[in-house]
């Protein structure tokens, strides 16, 4: 079962397109992130899921129901946590729980207590006497009290310092093991969300460029460094999975996007047949930045 789903999914600000036929689905049980960077689209879509923004055209449907069309009951059952949500800062962080609690059936006090515990938080301090760090952490732990079947996050990790980033993600990775939820996280913070995210999609200028398996997406990245030993070299006209093309003296580095060991080292034999070859993976951040250059030289080809 798939909780989010997309189809040709557009949404414009007067004349600009900020999300153009986006078509993506988000598995049931999956820490999907959606990557990009700021005003690739990201917050947008989260908009429209929740609600917030009508689609221009095409649809999005949030546990098995229409966007459009969410209501109390689907809310009951969705945490969002915004980085530029607004909270009553006026109350103390109990009072914040005592508000929220009588509206979801399914609050866990047991949760409760074990998150304000772990999150550290000053149950008798107002939030509006708290660090922007431990804002998040009322937030979060607001939202996953009554163990919501979908968890929205809006760039979470947002100006915060590296202890309180640790913090959330260990919070995250504990609650996401218990496999009750799914999450949906947008964000730029590569490095953090590669630890919580079993599928990956990245947005470039409101289009998808893709979405699937992390598991899948690291193995079909590979940086290729070919050491020639002064036999032929042919680079013109590369196979369109190759990117990132260069030769320094005797070396040839280039990223295979399509990795398969022996289909790579049959292509570079066929030009390279006298080179030493070796692959290395790629960290997730290597693959978007790749991609990320990728799009940039593609958008100015097709401008020119």
């Amino acid at each position: 079962m798939n909780i989010i789903e997309t189809r040709n999914l557009t949404h414009r600000y007067w004349r600009t397109e900020a999300l153009q036929d986006l078509t993506l689905t988000v598995p049931e049980g999956s820490v999907f992130a959606l990557l990009g960077p700021n005003g690739a689209g990201k917050s947008t879509t989260i908009k429209v899921l929740m609600n917030l923004l009508r689609p221009t055209t095409g649809e999005a449907r949030v546990l098995g129901v229409d966007s459009r069309r969410l209501g109390e009951r689907e809310f009951a059952k969705i945490g969002y946590v915004s980085e530029s949500q607004q909270l009553p800062l006026w109350m103390t962080v109990r009072q914040l729980l005592d508000y929220c609690r009588p509206f979801y059936p399914t609050w866990d006090g047991s949760l409760e207590k074990q998150l304000l515990r772990q999150f550290d938080l000053p149950q008798e301090r107002k939030l509006k006497n708290l660090s922007r760090g431990m804002l998040m952490k009322a937030a979060l732990l607001s939202s996953l009290a009554y163990r919501p079947k979908l968890l929205v996050l809006d760039e979470p990790f947002s100006g915060l310092d590296p202890l309180v980033r640790e913090e959330l993600v260990h919070g995250l990775l504990e609650v996401s093991g218990l496999g009750e939820w799914t999450v949906f996280i947008s964000s730029h913070d590569i490095e953090e969300v590669e630890r919580l995210a079993d599928w990956i999609g990245v947005l470039e200028a409101g289009r998808l460029q893709f979405a699937e398996a992390t598991d899948a997406l690291l193995a079909r990245f590979r940086r290729i460094e070919a050491t020639l030993q002064g036999g032929p070299a042919r680079l013109e006209s590369p196979p369109a999975n190759w990117l990132e093309l260069e030769r320094k003296g005797d070396l040839v580095r280039f990223v295979e996007t399509r990795y398969e060991p022996e289909a790579t080292e049959r292509a570079c034999r066929e030009r390279f047949p006298e080179a030493a070859v070796k692959a290395q993976p790629m960290a997730l951040r290597e693959i978007f930045i790749t991609l990320a250059r990728a799009g940039r030289v593609a958008a100015k080809g097709t401008a020119a």
